[in-house]
């Protein structure tokens, strides 16, 4: 398959452009410094130059509370940018696969989110996914939206992907322990991302690995656990932070789709995150 990934310098790009070459496909990968996603002109040449039978776009600007302080750049990069890549594949004929957040729901209810929950995002980071969604879905009929949180991977720069590391250089673990997800293993996604353009399904999808989820804490103790790694932990409550950004305290997620079209799930996340540390620890010698 011709596959372009958008996105392809971050943690999500980097392991799918490896997935899908490794499946034999011809991977046109674009980072942010070969592609500004933003720019309509470049985004519809680049793509119509690439020729691919689907378009998996990884590229988001993350940064959670520069996304509250920013608001244009926020919406010009995780909505306008998504629709631009939607339109543009809709004009090659390629199908449209594009990653949305957990952060579109905003945390209160008791359980898992599926994608019968309304959306209630409660920061601009979330707002802007979410219109992103919308707008994609509205440029281009074989838009697939894969909805995931708490992603963790080969060189990721956030808590989940750092904690082993940090770990090892002998820190003390500030916790959260009253917030809430599903980690999601990067290869696993990308895994999923893949399967999920081959099929060519439109819907939202909702990507994690298995299990009930947990706490950062939560997640903290198992990764060095799996690492076999001591350290010495601070808990702490999500508000004590006071970061700029309101985040959801529970944003578990859960598919309805994916068995119905034949896709087995995804590992159990301490399976996964398992896998994860065994590579840290061939990577690092330890």
């Amino acid at each position: 398959m011709r596959v372009a990934v958008i996105g392809a310098g971050g943690m999500l790009g980097r392991a799918l452009a490896q997935h899908c070459r490794q499946l034999g496909d011809e991977v046109a990968a674009f980072d942010r410094h070969a592609l500004d996603i933003t720019d309509e002109r470049a985004v519809s040449a680049a793509v119509g130059e690439a020729q691919p039978e689907t378009v998996i776009n990884c590229a988001a600007w993350t940064d959670v509370d520069g996304c509250e302080l920013d608001p244009q750049h926020a919406y010009e990069v995780n909505a306008r940018g998504v629709e631009l890549l939607a339109s543009a594949s809709r004009e090659a004929r390629a199908g449209f696969v594009t990653v949305s957040t957990d952060y579109v729901f905003d945390g209160e209810k008791q359980g898992f989110y599926t994608k019968r929950d309304d959306p209630h995002p409660t920061s601009v980071y979330g707002q802007a996914k979410l219109q992103g969604e919308r707008l994609a879905q509205a440029a281009a009929a074989r838009t697939v939206v894969v909805r995931t949180g708490w992603v963790y991977g080969a060189g990721g720069r956030n808590f989940l992907s750092t904690v082993i590391e940090r770990a090892r250089r002998g820190e003390r673990l500030k916790a959260i322990s009253d917030a809430y997800g599903t980690p999601t293993f990067a290869e696993d996604l990308a895994a999923r991302l893949r399967q999920l353009a081959a099929r060519d399904l439109p819907g939202i999808y909702h990507v994690v690995n298995a299990g009930e989820g947990t706490s950062f804490e939560g997640f903290a103790r198992e990764a060095v656990r799996a690492a076999g790694v001591e350290a010495e932990f601070e808990t702490i409550s999500m508000d004590a932070l006071r970061r700029p950004a309101p985040r959801p305290r529970n944003s578990r997620l859960r598919c309805l789709l994916s068995e119905a079209i034949g896709l087995a799930p995804l590992a159990d996340w301490r399976d996964a995150l398992a896998r994860f540390a065994g590579r840290a620890s061939v990577e690092t010698g330890a």
